[in-house]
């Protein structure tokens, strides 16, 4: 249903245009500049039948229903899928002890939440989409192309490009496992971005990349390693993207928010946290903050401000908002301390704009 609303938008707007008279084509240059709002979160795992059904929720539970009223007034809705969508598939990793086994298999109906909540297209590039090996990926992708969702991020599927409102965008999205187009792969990357940003107006990048929980919030812009694996250097891969032709850059990955940074006129998300991920995750500190970016970009994806709305979520509860604003209140703090040369201004409720 949503991509033939998504048809029928762009049809509509291809219509109208090509009835403008001259004398509404001469006055074109008054006309105000199209803004777009650009929503993002983090990781999303609703739950998982493995080891067992014990990790699910409640039946009849929807998880974004205390975060909908932000949702809706997204133009984009983008997240990070933190692992599979699917009712098949045997477990990929070796383990022992399964209840120690960090393996994520969603049902397949878990797609319908997704698609309830508006998104438009997210990111299968991270360490748990392979978990249940191809089957899991050929069902997750088959689960959100019936939910109407655009998706890349595995080697079968790297790029993708989608159109809303007239506006077409890409998304190419990295990590550096084994079933992801590489993070580290960072020459073939930029041409990547290069070719894909020829064909679209605004492409998104979006990595799984950095260090992992509360002792590396800070980007540290050097290599970083976990458990001796090689999680890239996100501070000069983000910017090098944007040098390629990336309209956004969204990160994610640590599981902890860190900080923001607009690098020539385009605005990066290091790391997004956590948003959405049900009983298997540790929700200490600030592994529970959950920020929704609400982003106003220009049609080439130029920042023009924002606002980060802080949500915040229990081991066994999904988002909700959070009056305290952790989430601002952590970014905020991260980004004054690592990019003091920063050009974001920070104001009350959660707003960011340009100083």
């Amino acid at each position: 249903m949503k991509k033939a609303i998504r048809k029928i938008l762009v049809s509509a707007s291809i219509v109208t245009l090509s009835g403008i008279s001259y004398a509404q084509q001469a006055d074109s240059s008054q006309v105000k500049a199209k803004e777009i709002t650009f929503m993002a979160v983090g990781d999303m795992m609703l739950g998982t039948t493995f080891p067992n059904a014990s990790y699910l929720p409640p039946k009849g539970t929807y998880p974004f229903k205390d975060v909908q009223s932000v949702f809706k007034n997204a133009d984009v809705l983008f997240g990070n899928l933190e692992g599979t969508l699917t009712d098949t598939g045997k477990n990929a990793k070796r383990c022992k002890d399964p209840s120690k086994c960090y393996s994520f298999k969603s049902p397949e109906s878990f797609g319908k939440h997704f698609e309830k909540a508006g998104f438009d297209v997210v990111s299968i590039a991270n360490n748990h989409i392979g978990d249940f090996g191809g089957i899991g990926i050929k069902n997750t992708l088959k689960t959100l192309d019936n939910a109407g969702i655009a998706s890349a991020g595995v080697l079968s599927k790297p790029t993708t490009v989608f159109e809303k409102d007239g506006i077409k965008y890409g998304l190419i999205a990295f990590a550096p496992n084994k079933d992801c187009l590489k993070l580290n792969f960072v020459t073939k990357g930029t041409q990547m971005v290069k070719n894909l940003a020829k064909k679209v107006d605004i492409v998104i990048v979006s990595f799984h990349g950095g260090a992992e929980g509360t002792k590396h919030k800070n980007v540290p812009r050097k290599t970083e390693y976990f458990y001796g694996e090689n999680r890239g250097n996100v501070y000069s891969f983000a910017h090098k993207m944007i040098d390629a032709g990336a309209g956004i850059v969204l990160g994610h990955g640590p599981h902890v928010p860190r900080a923001i940074e607009v690098y020539k006129g385009k605005f990066i998300a290091y790391s997004m946290g956590n948003f959405a991920t049900y009983k298997r995750f540790s929700m200490s500190g600030s592994k529970a903050y959950s920020p929704i970016f609400e982003l106003k970009l220009k049609e080439n994806g130029d920042f023009i401000e924002g606002k980060i709305h802080s949500a915040i979520q229990t081991k066994t509860r999904y988002p909700f908002l959070d009056s305290q604003e952790r989430a601002f209140n952590e970014i905020k703090k991260l980004t004054l301390q690592d990019f003091p040369e920063n050009k974001i201004k920070f104001g009350e409720s959660g707003k960011i704009e340009l100083k």
